[in-house]
């Protein structure tokens, strides 16, 4: 009998990964249609923004990065958590494959729902705003919301692996909505007062919103922008590490 090979194994976590979500549809709508609801209610009656094209672009811009953060940190977050609940998860976890085709895995499921959720976002600032994307910016949004993403990824890692199952839902939830107002992706930071967006100023949360914006051509990125992710990212990333060390010390001793 041949041994599967590495690529294998990542499908098969990944459409496992992918065929859970989907057995609960409501996950998918909880994690993607929020954005396109907020877009939908709060963007598009605002006609003084829905009818300029550089706001209402970077309106739309600033939903899809939610988007982007409710993946990382519900899916990943709360996702990683429940699955470390689950007798199967531990079984995966000793096997010879190692946890990355497993991590590759649930990569790709995550963003099969970001596209998921970005699809509504972009049909209804097409339709119902003057929200324009010129074609030489398409891909450096794309690097943006991609370059964006890793630090909401890796705090959503963290998260998983950190918490247990009903701790890790409240925590993302709290971390969700405390970002995303205090990152300004639901009130402009340009009325922020000097003393919260001095602190919006050091949440990734921010840096993501205003590296979207810059990169759909309706702001300007600072280099404290980039600062802020890369720190972001090291802290995620040195967390997620020590919450996977240490889940492993505490389960397969």
């Amino acid at each position: 009998m041949s041994t599967p090979s590495s690529l294998s194994i990542t499908r098969a976590h990944a459409k496992l990964n992918l065929l859970e979500v989907l057995r609960e549809p409501i996950a998918i709508i909880g994690t993607t249609v929020f954005p396109s609801l907020a877009l939908l209610f709060f963007v598009v009656p605002q006609r003084e923004i829905a009818d300029e094209r550089i706001a209402a672009t970077g309106a739309a811009a600033q939903l899809a990065a939610l988007g982007v953060m409710s993946v990382c940190l519900f899916t990943f977050g709360a996702g990683i958590a429940e699955d470390r609940a689950r007798p199967f998860d531990t079984y995966v976890r000793t096997l010879a494959a190692g946890p990355f085709p497993q991590v590759i895995g649930r990569l790709r499921t995550g963003i099969i729902l970001s596209v998921l959720g970005l699809i509504p976002i972009c049909v209804i600032a097409f339709f119902l705003t003057e929200a324009r994307l010129a074609p030489d910016r398409l891909l450096l949004t794309l690097g943006a919301l991609l370059a964006g993403a890793v630090p909401m990824l890796l705090i959503g890692f963290a998260i998983g692996y950190w918490l247990r199952q009903k701790s890790a839902i409240a925590v993302a939830q709290l971390l969700f909505f405390g970002l995303a107002f205090g990152g300004g992706m639901f009130i402009p930071p340009d009325v922020f007062p000097s003393w919260l967006d001095t602190i919006s100023g050091l949440l990734p949360s921010r840096a993501e919103r205003d590296l979207v914006v810059w990169a759909v051509g309706s702001g300007d990125v600072a280099v404290r922008t980039v600062l802020v992710l890369i720190g972001w990212s090291v802290l995620g990333a040195a967390f997620t590490l020590w919450g996977f060390r240490r889940d492993e010390g505490r389960r397969f001793r």
